[in-house]
């Protein structure tokens, strides 16, 4: 069995990658953080890697709205050794069969470069705008999980409980047409909910009135996955506001499941 490799993207304002890389070093990948400048000038290969990861953070300082000057870098810059653009490789690369994990800002990134949901790949068809408290939002927030999806990154997961920190969560969809596709192929992997971990509305269990109270997104093949809560920054259990009074004993952080999924998956394909 190969070594599973992964990637954390960092430059203009990502500031999530340290703990993202530690999450993936945390479920037995080897884990390395590189700029998306040596990305773009072909000092590094995203097919050196299984798994890449897009970091949460304000790339660009968000002042086109989140994420939009990186979807335009992803779509656009043409890697230096190849002539392809990001995007382009971006695609080869999941047509290999690796995985993407975006997480706030880097979830906002592919929905707004197109990678997600897809269908075709590069049209927006869904977007994270403003919450409607029209205040950032930083909470944590309970979490149900579709049981039918088929994000690799969530099989067997019940219910989570993670921090969210944005000011532009809210997830919204370009037509009916997109949410009843979204829905009907079960791409809706992830919900807010309510104290029992019912999938609500009601805020703040919902902190940024996202529709159908979605958290988060997976292509159809299951392989692409964002979500706006932070995965990676409840890897230890004492990274739990009320650790002390947590019932369990568990040493691992809720947030891991994920990542563990998602090495385990590789695992069984490199």
């Amino acid at each position: 069995m190969a070594q599973v490799k992964a990637l954390v993207i960092t430059g203009y304002g990502t500031n999530c990658e340290m703990e993202m890389a530690y999450a993936c070093t945390y479920a037995g990948a080897v884990c390395d953080i590189v700029h998306i400048s040596d990305i773009i000038d072909g000092t590094q290969s995203i097919h050196d890697y299984h798994f890449l990861n897009l970091a949460g953070g304000f790339l660009d300082g968000d002042d086109l709205g989140s994420a939009q000057v990186e979807s335009v870098r992803i779509k656009h810059a043409k890697i230096i050794t190849t002539g392809k653009t990001l995007f382009d490789e971006i695609l080869s690369f999941i047509e290999k069969g690796m995985i993407i994990l975006g997480v706030c800002n880097g979830f906002q990134a592919l929905v707004k470069s197109g990678l997600l949901p897809g269908n075709p790949p590069g049209r927006r068809r869904v977007s994270l705008t403003f919450n409607d408290s029209a205040k950032f939002e930083d909470r944590w927030v309970r979490m149900a999980l579709n049981p039918k999806s088929p994000c690799i990154f969530t099989k067997e997961i019940d219910r989570l409980f993670l921090p969210v920190r944005h000011g532009e969560g809210k997830f919204i969809c370009d037509s009916d047409e997109t949410l009843k596709e979204i829905q009907n192929k079960q791409m809706d992997a992830l919900y807010y909910a309510d104290t029992a971990y019912n999938p609500t509305m009601e805020y703040p269990f919902n902190p940024n009135g996202s529709i159908e109270s979605i958290a988060g997104i997976c292509d159809e093949t299951g392989r692409i996955f964002g979500l706006m809560p932070h995965p990676e920054a409840f890897t230890h259990a004492t990274n739990h506001p009320f650790w002390t009074r947590l019932e369990t004993h568990a040493e691992k952080g809720e947030g891991m499941a994920l990542f563990d999924n998602a090495i385990r998956y590789l695992k069984g394909i490199v």
